[in-house]
């Protein structure tokens, strides 16, 4: 019996060891690197709006030089429905690399920038890392996403939620389904992992480009104040 209880009171000790690993774990996933996420971000906005405030030699009307370097900020994005907006807008990156997603939304490289013609797609975590993507499910069709750049503001509306396969790189053509399609009309893709701590598939928002503004003017996109 003396021998049982040995063996017992072991196998308990070694299930609460490894349970206090495990959320030491779940602490570091959840805590930690949305502290290294967070200022990460803090760094990028200061940097991106400092450039912003540079002299520049003509307007803009896309989101940044397309020589961004990887790792760098290209633009902000804002979307209402799902609480990124005021403080909470998030600095998009350029590259969707591991570290680059770590800093923040990614926008792939090659896509379109924002505003441009064809497709502008972006990708972020769902957790961890901030969670930038957490909410995206939460959309409903006609929703605002609004990408914010140095001289302008693009509002997109949501158009389609769906889930695809991870292998699905269809859903980032300038025109999507269509490798070899020419694009006529102004897209914006946001991807994430689907559903929430895993990676089994993706979800995918869509959305086209309804409204530009001229941040000369000073005025911000009607959706960012609760207008339609």
């Amino acid at each position: 019996m003396d021998g049982v209880r040995t063996v017992l009171r072991g196998i308990g000790q070694t299930l609460i060891t490894f349970g206090v690993v495990v959320l030491l774990f779940c602490v570091y996933e959840v805590y930690f690197t949305n502290v290294y996420t967070d200022r990460e971000q803090s760094r990028l906005g200061d940097d991106l709006r400092s450039s912003w405030q540079a002299p520049t030699p003509q307007p803009s009307t896309a989101a940044a030089d397309p020589g961004v370097p990887i790792g760098q900020g290209l633009a902000v994005l804002w979307i209402p429905r799902v609480g990124i907006t005021g403080g909470e807008a998030k600095v998009v990156v350029e590259g969707v690399g591991t570290d680059d997603l770590k800093r923040g939304p990614g926008h792939y490289p090659g896509t379109a920038l924002p505003g441009a013609l064809g497709n502008s797609v972006i990708s972020g975590h769902r957790t961890t890392y901030g969670a930038p993507f957490n909410r995206l499910d939460e959309l409903r069709v006609g929703d605002a996403m609004v990408l914010e750049t140095r001289d302008m503001w693009f509002t997109y509306r949501m158009t389609k939620q769906q889930i695809v396969a991870p292998t699905a790189v269809e859903v980032t053509y300038a025109v999507p389904g269509d490798r070899t399609a020419q694009p006529t009309q102004r897209l914006l893709t946001l991807t994430t992992c689907n559903p929430k701590y895993s990676a089994k598939t993706r979800l995918i928002i869509s959305g086209l480009l309804q409204a530009t503004l001229p941040k000369s003017g000073g005025v911000r996109p009607p959706a960012l104040d609760g207008k339609a």
